[in-house]
């Protein structure tokens, strides 16, 4: 028998079975012997196995693949790889806003911050720059050290300024929370409404196509993700009869539904809600009883003519009793600061109580980081002196190059046969519809793989631009599409444009 488990390869014990391994670990000695590893694919959480994350998934690692493989000189028909397949602006070129870092700057290095004053009179920081880095350094103290759980209150109070100014209704800094990006105020939000106690399984309503956060925190907490279907050929607006239909067949199942997530403008739909939808939404949600899950972190990337408006605000005037926690992000925005992790989120219309263990859960996970904090003081206390005038000069230049990319990749993509796509809205993203002929679709169903994988695979490896299928999202069945930021360059988006489109018409002739 000792012979036998001396010549079990770690592969072999990874496919054993709870017994088999149980048995072998109490049976083995514990010199010279291969040690059975006690968390493996086989005893680990399933759920983990089971949550996916499209975002990051096979397309990407072949991306990753392929740099490397270039880097090392190999041949492909073209020399770099555009990066449009998550939303991370400053990766493929955007340039952080000078007052924004020369603060963080300071605040980072207080032997710089002593000497601010040089710096301003040698023209490398704005003297508003140094002063808010005094202003935040005396109410910050240490920002090494750990703040109060839900985060620093002088930034709280700053984005219940931010939300008097673009509301009207101010909430109060108790309902604040300063988290690492919106992420995690929606894992926090979710963790309390995934109870499995209740007498049936827990449903959490999420718009399809949806962003693979939702999907996979619904996996892990053990709860369903309810699926509404957005109207795509009505430019991804949120319809009442598809959200009743999605909870009625929900709640016949003994699904108990609680939660509704709605994300506007869209990912990846890149749409942008109307103030009349917003309003049968709001009241949807008061009527069925459900929580409602505000993720705007969008709301400055706004392509229509209407403007953003918040769920809070409908909420509000109509003075309604439901609850709503509200997200946003620094990550996104004009600011595209993904890796500082800095974000919020407000409750109202909670349950003191429930209110109560909200901050406890926060407090295990202690505080947000505190360059994040800050960072959300900066986001929603721009400069009004005299740092202000590059500031938006800055701001607008980033705004008017995405929307500028947005129209590129609108025109492009729409004079292609077989492909259709929805005015662009909202956000950094569009998510177009491909007509992929029986044959292709046939070609990926031999190799075992989804239709529109297929094909966003070949784009990758004909073209080098990085794209998710639809599948990832979730779609209508029968339907395959990708989505695709317009975050690159100008020069790349031109260039991966005009690549793109001459492999789509190579594609469809070849599967004709």
């Amino acid at each position: 028998m000792a012979v036998a488990q001396m010549r079990l390869t770690r592969r072999a014990l990874g496919a054993l079975g709870s017994s088999e391994l149980g048995f072998l670990r109490s049976s083995w000695p514990l010199k010279g012997s291969v040690r059975c590893k006690c968390l493996t694919r086989a005893t680990i959480n399933q759920k983990v196995l089971e949550a996916e994350y499209a975002v990051r998934g096979r397309l990407p690692t072949r991306a990753a693949a392929i740099q490397k493989e270039l880097a090392n000189g190999a041949k492909y028909p073209f020399t770099e790889l555009v990066h449009c397949n998550i939303g991370n602006p400053q990766q493929v070129g955007q340039i952080p806003l000078s007052f924004n870092r020369e603060v963080l700057a300071l605040l980072t290095a207080p032997r710089l911050l002593e000497k601010a004053a040089d710096l301003v009179k040698l023209g490398l920081i704005s003297a508003e720059a140094a002063e808010r880095a005094k202003e935040y350094s005396q109410k910050a103290a240490k920002i090494g050290a750990y703040t109060d759980s839900v985060g620093f209150q002088f930034v709280r109070e700053e984005v219940c300024d931010f939300i008097e100014r673009r509301d009207g209704n101010r909430p109060d800094v108790s309902q604040v929370f300063l988290t690492n990006g919106a992420s995690e105020g929606v894992r926090l939000v979710m963790s309390a409404l995934a109870a499995t106690h209740l007498g049936g399984r827990v449903g959490i309503m999420a718009p399809i196509p949806q962003y693979p956060l939702y999907s996979a925190l619904s996996t892990l907490m053990d709860c369903e993700l309810v699926g509404y279907y957005l109207d795509e050929d009505n430019r991804w607006a949120v319809s009442i009869p598809a959200l009743e239909a999605a909870h009625e067949e929900a709640t016949k199942r003994g699904v108990v539904v609680r939660g509704l997530v709605v994300i506007n403008p869209g990912n990846p739909s890149g749409n942008n809600l109307t103030p009349e939808t917003l309003e049968k939404v709001v009241t949807f949600a008061h009527d069925k009883g459900l929580v409602l899950l505000a993720d705007e972190v969008y709301q400055e990337n706004i392509l229509t003519t209407h403007p953003f408006k918040s769920m809070s605000s409908i909420v509000n005037e109509k003075q309604l009793d439901l609850e709503v926690a509200s997200f946003h992000s620094l990550s996104k925005g004009f600011l595209g600061e993904c890796g500082v992790r800095g974000g919020y989120c407000i409750f109202e219309n909670f349950d003191p109580q429930v209110m109560e263990q909200f901050v406890k859960l926060k407090s295990i996970e202690l505080c947000s980081n505190t360059v994040g904090q800050l960072s959300v003081g900066l986001m929603v206390r721009p400069p009004s002196a005299d740092a202000a005038a590059l500031y938006d000069e800055e701001r607008q230049a980033v705004l008017d190059s995405l929307r500028n990319k947005a129209q590129i990749l609108q025109k492009t993509l729409s004079a292609l046969p077989g492909i259709s796509l929805q005015e662009i809205g909202g956000a950094m993203y569009a998510f177009p519809q491909i007509k992929l002929p029986k044959a292709a679709i046939e070609a990926a169903e031999a190799q075992g793989i989804a239709p529109d994988e297929f094909y966003c695979m070949q784009a990758l490896e004909t073209t080098g631009l990085v794209v998710v299928p639809g599948s990832g999202f979730r779609q209508v069945e029968g339907t395959f599409h990708f989505r695709t930021t317009f975050l690159p360059t100008l020069e790349k988006m031109q260039r991966a444009m005009a690549s793109f489109a001459k492999f789509h018409t190579d594609f469809m002739q070849r599967y004709a």
